[in-house]
């Protein structure tokens, strides 16, 4: 190992004691740590399974750790992300891959599960009935606000689409006229494609934390395009009902 690579906490204590910090690094690991005697070594490439800190309200979701990877972790709501967390990491997203490892676990504790949020994927889905069957399944809201917001945003590409189209129309005709284009200006100074581009951070922000620019954007485009405001009340009064129930 080179020096370079060496965390800088361990090289610091070498330092201090007059130790080479690439030797105390490999010591660590290799002695200190009881890591070669982790009763999980041998399976911890694919999953890592803590059944002691299940508890009656759990999540599970997937997260990349590195180069891409994706593991699928079931964590205990009620440690708030502090020791005792995680329940299990398994390698993969993998439905049946999942329950399998979950099966390891007493089906009595499993049982015990009385509430399991998650995101909106079909996959999860499966391992929360299949593996916790006395539990609620609750969606994570924050999934669901990203949905609306989703859609949203699709209506304000298609709506970027279409004025690309009368603008491009109107240069080819002004082509033909021998005239000179003069693209069409909003009172802020936004083309229209200007418009709709720049209103997309503002259109998932509540309205109370617009800026002066920001709101007379909104008051412009709101105005031209009806069915965007209607969409963004009701992705606003979705945001609110998500948030009393929470």
């Amino acid at each position: 190992m080179r020096i370079e690579t060496i965390p800088e906490n361990i090289r610091s204590i070498g330092a201090h004691y007059g130790v080479n910090g690439a030797n105390l690094s490999r010591q660590y690991e290799e002695r200190f740590s009881g890591y070669r005697c982790w009763t999980q070594l041998g399976h911890a490439e694919e999953y890592i399974l803590y059944q002691q800190n299940i508890g009656p309200n759990l999540a599970i979701d997937e997260s990349s750790l590195s180069c891409g990877e994706l593991f699928t972790f079931v964590t205990n709501c009620d440690a708030h992300g502090g020791k005792g967390s995680l329940v299990a990491a398994i390698c993969g997203t993998k439905a049946e891959t999942v329950i399998a490892v979950l099966e390891k676990i007493p089906l009595a504790k499993l049982r015990n599960v009385r509430e399991i949020t998650l995101d909106l994927s079909s996959s999860m889905m499966l391992i929360a009935h299949r593996s916790f069957p006395k539990a609620i399944v609750t969606n994570d809201r924050f999934h669901v606000h990203k949905l609306y917001y989703d859609a949203i945003d699709d209506l304000r590409i298609s709506l970027r689409w279409m004025v690309r189209d009368i603008e491009n129309e109107e240069i080819a005709r002004c082509r033909r006229e021998g005239i000179p284009y003069v693209p069409f200006r909003y009172a802020n100074g936004d083309t229209r494609k200007q418009l709709l581009a720049r209103v997309k951070y503002i259109l998932t922000r509540h309205a109370s934390k617009w800026t002066k620019s920001q709101q007379w954007r909104a008051d412009i485009i709101f105005g031209f395009y009806p069915e965007l405001k209607k969409a963004y009340d009701l992705a606003m009064f979705l945001f609110g009902l998500s948030k009393l129930c929470a």
